[in-house]
């Protein structure tokens, strides 16, 4: 694969502009929701990131994704080696709905965080029988960074595996509520996963998180964050990835 950022440059001319405050959401269309796959929403966008029209595992090593750059394409692959700069939306969100539709590479781990610190868990895990917030779809367990990451707890678990095997399309549908302050920015509710659906299977109801997730479980919690795309832990691909700010 080759680098891919003209072509995505050119996939985003067309894309929503004038926002003068990186931490407001973009203007938003007529039904709410607002493309992602445009390198001008990200705070860092690494050229390496490859937009093709279509991925599949690599024949000769299915730990790896294989896929052709091609103009307009509205597929997004982190690059040769699965491992580029995690992206994080410039814009900010408070309550909102996502969509989010990837495929991994056999073994691979990814995930999307909103505020960029409570994590929903993506990961090689179909098949699996014993469900942690380490499987895809879960919400990831606190960590310890100091101990080599070592995981404080459980996390919470899918209710069911609804994960599809590495090298098939997957899609992840989430309601987020973001934890509630007073005026004097003392927490009075804690973030909620109102709901998820992956691949069709209802895996989290009005779930409460009372802290941030893996190593991020220390840090202190805000009404609003961006949201992120994790593309630093193995080969991903991407697509319509979109997001909906609501009241």
């Amino acid at each position: 694969m080759k680098t891919a950022l003209a072509l995505l440059l050119a996939a985003s001319a067309g894309s929503l502009a004038g926002a003068d405050d990186p931490k407001k959401p973009d203007p938003k269309p007529a039904d709410g929701w607002v493309d992602l796959l445009r390198p001008d929403a990200w705070k860092k966008f690494d050229p390496k990131w490859v937009a093709t029209d279509g991925v599949r595992l690599n024949p000769e090593k299915n730990t790896r994704l294989a896929a052709t750059p091609k103009d307009g394409g509205t597929v997004w692959v982190n690059g040769e080696t699965g491992r580029l700069p995690d992206l994080v939306t410039k814009a900010e969100y408070g309550d909102c709905e996502v969509h989010v539709e990837f495929l991994i590479a056999k073994n691979s781990n990814s995930g999307i965080k909103f505020h960029a610190v409570y994590e929903i868990q993506i990961l090689d895990t179909a098949g699996k029988k014993e469900l942690s917030g380490d499987s895809t779809g879960g919400i990831y367990p606190r960590a310890d960074a100091s101990m080599g990451y070592k995981h404080l707890d459980k996390g919470i678990a899918p209710r069911v595996n609804a994960a599809k095997p590495a090298g098939e399309w997957q899609t992840l549908d989430v309601v987020w509520r973001s934890p509630r302050f007073d005026a004097k920015g003392e927490k009075t509710a804690n973030a909620v996963v109102v709901k998820a659906v992956l691949n069709g299977e209802l895996v989290h109801e009005n779930q409460e998180l009372k802290t941030p997730t893996g190593a991020n479980w220390v840090k202190k919690e805000t009404p609003t964050g961006p949201f992120m795309l994790q593309a630093d832990h193995g080969p991903v691909a991407f697509r319509n990835v979109r997001i909906k700010p609501v009241k």
